[in-house]
């Protein structure tokens, strides 16, 4: 028989000091450690970019960083980032709702499966498409245009990826699937009976889907769209490869060039830049909470309903060759370059008397492949883990308590979302650089661990909040009142049904940690690197076909823990 103990005397049963001291104590470590990975930084932005010398170095303060942002070169690259984010946004939000409602909305064949394919380019790091683009779109030796030359018998270009347009599309493989993911929720959730009375006060279907669907779904896609341009205005990758080569400059860019490309890296003039950049997000984040306040329209009732199906009758095979079409650009044409390009001696010169498997060994041979492997799985596994522990602690206490601070806490671990990589990057290498010698961050792999937990900490926090929100109080409350100190209610009842919550949350952060590069790039030294940044270094070196060996053990990588994702996870959620 049990027998509960009264709450009285479970907490006599402790020293009164950690009753009394214990929980504020907690507490205040755990605002410490959510200052330090986003408050610190974020002053050290400031200081930075007031600072005349590089970081560690005596110097004075003035605004020269702040005057030297209204340069011609500073502002045509202000202006790149946004109009190329804003055009990328835009395409891709038209591109990923009709994929979204073609999956959920119509009798295209295979359905199911097709979402999977449409999402997967989200889960592979940009820098692979980036290099495979790269070879495929070249204008002189690109795949693409050697086939097309051999198909006409002319001697002209079809794709040119080193260009304005080739930064869109690469930008678009990765913004689509991720609006995606955010759409065909909201088109599932709707309940048809709208639509159906839209059409039968005379709306035609084209009214009805304006003014009824995508009405209702404005509060999502206008979220959608403010944090598809956000990630495009930090984005990295796309502008490096395809935009640094032809003169095409952005903020990201701006400040990696100001750092590693100058005789003289110029620190102040790339820290205020950063600070600026942080300004500016923090304002499309304001706009983005006054666009979305009041405006969570209801598309689901009490009633039981099943989201109406189109019949598309001959038409659905166009749509199902839209989503294949997608599908073979973003991940099978992509795949395809990094196969090829590894077994033949020279990428652009594809003859039987060149193919070799030299590029395989000289990856098997060569030590800082491995050595960058090891510190990729290693940061990996321990800052996903660490991030989810982290995210569950705040989730718990912003979510599960009545604690009058949780808003701060809950603040704190959003600051990162508005932070780019290569912004944050920055504010931890000038908050490393001065901190004690009995501190020594700077130029380990704590450095880049750091980075990474207050990157992904945002991620953690959205997974473990909703999982939380999902499970009654009362739940919790009976184990307590049965005996169960904290520690086992919180791991017993809390974690045991929200561990797949966990489980997503912490293959999405693996993903994270596996293609960034922004901040990787300016936080690694020599026995540091992580593959990504590796990747990079080889590119620029003159390695494409070493790069696309290692470019397929990350994808090889990123399927299995897709997979693992997909048949286990999934399968455990449903039983649920």
């Amino acid at each position: 028989m049990t027998v509960a103990v009264p709450l009285a005397e479970r907490e006599a049963a402790f020293p009164r000091g950690l009753a009394r001291y214990g929980r504020p104590a907690g507490i205040a470590l755990l605002i410490l450690g959510l200052g330090f990975l986003t408050l610190y930084p974020m002053a050290m932005l400031l200081y930075g970019s007031l600072h005349s010398t590089p970081p560690g170095m005596a110097g004075e303060f003035n605004l020269d960083g702040y005057a030297n942002l209204a340069t011609p070169e500073n502002l045509e690259a202000l202006v790149n980032t946004a109009a190329l984010s804003l055009v990328k946004t835009v395409l891709s939000l038209a591109l990923a709702i009709l994929l979204a409602w073609i999956v959920a909305r119509t009798d295209t064949p295979g359905r199911g499966v097709l979402e999977v394919l449409i999402t997967l380019p989200f889960f592979i790091p940009p820098i692979l498409t980036a290099t495979a683009w790269a070879m495929l779109g070249n204008a002189q030796v690109g795949t693409i245009n050697l086939v097309w030359r051999w198909l006409t018998d002319s001697d002209g270009t079809l794709v040119d990826v080193y260009s304005y347009g080739g930064i869109v599309w690469h930008m678009m493989q990765y913004s689509t699937p991720f609006i995606f993911l955010f759409v065909v929720e909201a088109f599932r959730a709707m309940d048809p009976s709208l639509e159906e009375s839209s059409r039968m006060s005379g709306a035609t279907r084209w009214q009805t889907f304006w003014r009824i669907t995508f009405g209702l779904m404005l509060p999502v896609t206008t979220s959608a769209f403010l944090l598809s341009f956000i990630r495009g205005m930090e984005s990295f990758e796309s502008a490096v490869f395809f935009g640094t080569p032809v003169g095409i400059k952005v903020l990201t860019t701006q400040i990696f060039d100001l750092i590693t490309q100058r005789a003289q890296p110029d620190y102040q003039s790339a820290t205020a830049m950063g600070f600026a950049t942080l300004a500016l997000m923090f304002l499309l984040l304001v706009v983005q909470s006054r666009l979305l306040r009041g405006k969570s329209y209801t598309t689901v009732t009490g009633k039981a309903y099943s989201p109406s199906v189109t019949r598309l009758g001959w038409m659905r095979w166009v749509t199902f060759a839209i989503c294949v079409a997608f599908f073979i650009l973003t991940v099978a044409l992509p795949v395809g370059q990094l196969i090829l390009s590894s077994f033949f001696q020279f990428f652009g010169f594809y003859q039987l008397d060149m193919l070799t498997l030299e590029h395989y060994r000289s990856v098997w041979e060569n030590r800082q492949f491995w050595g960058a492997l090891g510190n990729t799985m290693l940061l990996g596994f321990l800052g996903a883990t660490a991030t989810m522990v982290l995210g569950g602690i705040i989730a718990y206490i912003t979510t599960r308590t009545n604690w009058t601070g949780r808003r701060l806490i809950d603040i704190l671990a959003w600051l990162p979302w508005m932070m780019p990589g290569m912004v944050l990057g920055i504010g931890f290498l000038w908050g490393f650089a001065i901190l004690p010698h009995a501190v020594p961050i700077y130029g380990t792999l704590w450095a880049l661990l750091l980075a990474y937990v207050a990157l992904g900490t945002p991620v953690a926090v959205r997974v473990t909040s909703g999982a939380y929100a999902q499970i009654a109080k009362d739940l919790e409350e009976c184990s307590r009142v049965h005996g169960a100190g904290w520690w086992q209610t919180l791991g017993r009842i809390l974690v045991a049904l929200a561990w797949p919550a966990f489980a997503v949350g912490w293959v999405l952060i693996f993903f994270g940690i596996m293609r960034e590069l922004s901040a990787s790039i300016l936080l690694y030294v020599p026995d540091t690197e992580v593959l990504s940044v590796v990747m990079l270094k080889m590119w620029n070196g003159g390695k494409p076909e070493a790069v696309s060996v290692i470019g397929l053990v990350m994808l090889a990588m990123v399927l299995i823990f897709r997979w693992v994702q997909l048949r286990f996870i999934k399968r455990r959620i449903s039983t649920l």
